[in-house]
């Protein structure tokens, strides 16, 4: 398999620090909403909201996944998950993460690293209920990221919680299931351009709590 040929010229829109917010929050919802209208409503339906999450362990062995941003905030970037997974593990460990949204349709990318914390038990519950039913029961059934000997012990898993928990409008969050928020230190916002010279703005401060952004503009 050649893949040294794949590759195209990135011509859609330029980014400049003169262009941007003041707040990356801001200048996110600005490009979050872009992405929401980049595709006509016929078309095959995709996650605006897809993330790719990367922990590391306190070794620093990274690992990465996609998975949803559920709010954004000038508090930063929260996802929910079981916090016994090996992401939870790793952030009990090693409370640091980095977010990266890949927005092809647009030639743009968003990086976020910074601390994590845990989502409080009142927003983690009023986001549970949220949710489906099913994706309720499924998160009890599902003892994420460890080893299972087949589907069908799975699917029994759920069928038992099913069991336990009959009423759809009464199924608790699990104990060991929650929030987490990525409180960033750097905002990064990437615009493909030609000949691979691409646009990059980035938001940097020293701590999560410090109130104003520098803004600068790396090389590509």
């Amino acid at each position: 398999m050649d893949l040294s040929d794949l590759r195209r010229s990135y011509t859609r829109a330029s980014l400049d620090p003169s262009d941007v917010a003041a707040d990356p929050f801001v200048q996110f919802e600005r490009w979050f909403a872009d992405v929401q209208r980049a595709l006509p409503a016929d078309a095959v339906p995709w996650e605006a909201n897809a993330m790719t999450l990367a922990t590391a362990t306190p070794d620093g062995i990274p690992s990465a996944r996609i998975v949803l941003l559920k709010g954004v905030d000038r508090g930063g970037f929260v996802f929910y998950t079981n916090r016994e997974s090996q992401k939870g593990r790793e952030l009990a460990a090693n409370p640091r993460a980095a977010l990266v949204f890949h927005w092809g349709a647009l030639d743009r990318q968003v990086r976020v690293t910074g601390p994590v914390g845990e989502v409080d038990a009142v927003a983690t519950e009023r986001y549970f209920a949220s949710r489906p039913a099913g994706s309720r029961r499924g998160a009890w059934a599902s003892a994420q990221s460890r080893p299972i000997a087949d589907r069908a012990a799975l699917e029994a898993a759920e069928a038992e919680v099913a069991r336990r928990f009959p009423d759809d409008e009464a199924i608790p969050v699990p104990p060991f299931w929650g929030g987490y928020r990525v409180r960033p230190l750097e905002v990064e916002f990437w615009q493909g351009r030609r000949d691979r010279l691409h646009d990059r703005v980035r938001y940097r401060r020293e701590s999560a709590d410090a109130a104003g952004w520098v803004i600068e503009r790396l090389q590509p």
